[in-house]
C-alpha cells in the first residue's frame, strides 16, 4: 500500500525504500488470515465482512482495494441473498458506524462462509 501511494512526508518515496511484495507472498498472506477474520465475525462483523470483500478482490484482481470499494465490487457478483448483509456493512462503514448486529448474525456468517469458499476456489491451500 505504501509503494502504491509512494507518497513520504520526510525522506525518499515508498517505491525507492521498499521493494515489491511478490504476489505469491501476497496471496499467501491475506489468504492465511481469512481463518483469523472468521473467528472475529460475532465480534466485529462489519469489518470482517468489508475485509474478506478486500481479500477476494485482491485475489482477482491483483490489486488492494478501499473496504467499500472492494464491497462494491463484490456487490454485484453475489447472489442475492448474501448482497442485504454486505452493503448494510458497506453503508456503515461510509456512515463511521457499526450498527447492531444482532438480527443480521445468521445472514452474516452466511455470507462470511459463501466468500470464503470464494475466496478458497480462487487460491487453493
Amino acid at each position: 500500500m505504501a509503494r502504491a501511494g509512494d507518497l513520504s512526508l520526510h525522506g525518499p518515496r515508498p517505491s525507492v525504500l521498499f521493494e515489491p511484495v511478490p504476489e505469491d507472498d501476497l496471496r499467501a498472506a491475506i489468504v492465511a488470515g481469512v481463518p483469523e477474520l472468521l473467528a472475529d465475525l460475532d465480534g466485529d462483523t462489519r469489518n470482517v465482512l468489508l475485509t474478506l470483500a478486500r481479500i477476494l478482490t485482491t485475489l482477482r484482481t491483483g490489486r488492494i482495494r478501499s473496504k467499500d470499494g472492494a464491497a462494491q465490487q463484490v456487490l454485484g457478483e453475489l447472489p442475492e441473498e448474501h448482497r442485504p448483509v454486505l452493503a448494510a456493512a458497506r453503508d456503515q462503514y461510509l456512515a463511521g458506524e457499526y450498527g447492531d448486529w444482532a438480527e443480521l448474525l445468521p445472514a452474516a456468517r452466511a455470507h462470511a462462509a459463501y466468500v470464503a469458499g470464494a475466496i478458497k476456489r480462487v487460491c487453493p491451500a
